[in-house]
């Protein structure tokens, strides 16, 4: 049978720590399941407790709660601690071992966290580079999933289709004028932003493109803009549900220059030398996570407006990971 989440007391110094940065454990619940691929763990003891923690935007509260359901119907007792606002915060709660389990994006740990200023080539390069020296932080990483939430520019399907363009290695083909993009103000600036993507790609900003072509958004408008043509190139992240809701397409980053950001699923230590089953159970998930999955499932909550926890369970149980009680 498999146990029920509940929420379970943090010790009196985590607690404060979650108090001072506004933080609680998530107040949703999770369907109830059975098991599918996903299998209670022989001999797992009655007290196999784990904490799952994620971040407080849609694609992570989705990775939590499918970690929620898994362990939980794995047989372990669960704490959701899902909804974390911030990456700062989610990550401590890991270090700290106040969480057992995060999934996590290469990129950030890269960059962010362990305080690297060009990334690794290359999805699986950049994993194993993380996985490699996040050992030394008592964390370890289980294999990373195929959804890779990076940088891309998109367009809208008429003026893809009218220009032909479907990576980013044509852009330098074409006429000057056509070279408009919608870019929020960060990525405009940044040193692996919009500038170095473009001398990446053969094409000189100033020359190649008139800063008149370059239009500053708000990250949530620019999907929208790039919709309704105000530009021919819009700033998008590669698995939000937004590109699927208004038929963008995103362009194929040829000669790989946005870093690499390919969810896998972070344990603590203590926890994974424990209980490595949990490993195992990640490892039936993570391969099932496409660019693809995630767009939908996060179009499903922020388009659609259904609950993460429903959607997570809907697509596991399409998945055969779990079924139905």
């Amino acid at each position: 049978m498999k146990r029920s989440s509940k929420l379970i007391a943090l010790s009196f110094a985590a607690l404060i720590g979650l108090t001072g940065c506004g933080l609680s454990p998530s107040t949703g619940t999770v369907p109830a399941s059975a098991p599918g691929s996903i299998q209670p763990i022989p001999d797992l003891p009655e007290t196999a407790k784990a904490t799952v923690t994620s971040k407080s935007f849609t694609e992570q509260l989705l990775l939590g709660k499918i970690t929620v359901i898994a362990l939980e119907t794995a047989g372990f007792d669960v704490t959701d601690l899902t909804n974390v606002p911030g990456s700062q915060p989610a990550r401590q709660l890991l270090l700290s071992g106040d969480a057992s389990a995060l999934w996590e994006y290469t990129g950030t740990a890269w960059l962010t966290y362990l305080g690297h200023e060009e990334p690794v080539t290359g999805e699986q390069a950049q994993w194993q580079a993380v996985h490699d020296e996040d050992v030394s932080n008592n964390i370890v990483w289980g294999e990373p999933a195929p959804l890779n939430n990076t940088y891309a520019l998109a367009m809208n399907r008429k003026n893809a289709d009218r220009l032909g363009v479907t990576k980013l290695s044509q852009l330098k083909k074409l006429d000057k004028e056509e070279l408009t993009f919608c870019v929020d103000p960060e990525f405009n600036s940044r040193r692996d932003g919009l500038t170095p993507m473009l001398k990446h790609y053969g094409i000189d900003r100033g020359k190649g493109v008139s800063e008149d072509n370059i239009g500053l958004y708000d990250v949530g408008a620019i999907y929208q803009a790039t919709a309704d043509g105000a530009c021919n190139f819009g700033e998008v992240f590669t698995t939000d549900g937004r590109i699927k809701a208004l038929d963008l397409t995103v362009l194929e980053d040829d000669l790989d220059y946005f870093p690499s950001y390919n969810a896998a699923p972070a344990f603590n230590g203590e926890f994974i030398r424990e209980f490595p089953q949990a490993m195992d159970v990640m490892e039936q998930i993570a391969p099932l996570l496409t660019d693809e999955a995630l767009m939908d499932m996060n179009y499903q909550v922020d388009v659609v407006g259904r609950e993460p926890s429903d959607v997570a369970f809907e697509w596991m149980v399409d998945q055969g990971l779990v079924t139905t009680p």
